[in-house]
């Protein structure tokens, strides 16, 4: 079998060390960036959603968020229907930032996919949506305490 996961491995670290590169100039480092986009295309998402949604840590999301919102980019309201959850919203500065990580995104994509007819595109996509569904079966598992038997 080929190392297809490790092919997908390279091309998500080297896309978020380029995205880490190319946003320093906004103070925005180790994937925050990540983080902003899905919370300027979700205002007021609660951490459970975003932690589902990026496939994260509770402890590395609180981490992140902590530092997002010290540096100004997002900010943390108590949800008026249940205490325990804050909702989370951009803040001028995260706005601000959010067209330009949009930009980036498209051009990574372009270059990612660039020789690709219309059709091979739709199949990668297609490809992909099952593998991460796969994974996410073995993510949940994991995350709720289990082991998985090799």
């Amino acid at each position: 079998m080929k190392e297809i996961l490790r092919e997908i491995g390279m091309i998500a670290r080297a896309l978020d060390s380029i995205s880490n590169i190319e946003f320093k100039e906004f103070d925005l480092t180790k994937g925050q960036y990540l983080y902003v986009v899905r919370i300027c295309e979700n205002p007021g998402i609660i951490q459970e959603q975003l932690l589902d949604m990026i496939k994260v840590d509770r402890s590395t999301a609180t981490r992140a968020l902590q530092k997002l919102e010290t540096n100004g980019f997002i900010e943390k309201q108590n949800d008026p229907d249940n205490k325990k959850n804050k909702r989370l919203f951009p803040t001028e500065k995260g706005e601000m930032v959010y067209p330009f990580i949009k930009s980036e995104n498209v051009y990574s994509g372009q270059v990612a996919l660039q020789g690709f007819s219309e059709d091979e595109k739709e199949i990668a996509f297609n490809l992909l949506q099952r593998i991460r569904k796969n994974v996410e079966k073995d993510w949940e598992f994991v995350k709720k305490g289990n082991k998985r038997n090799y």
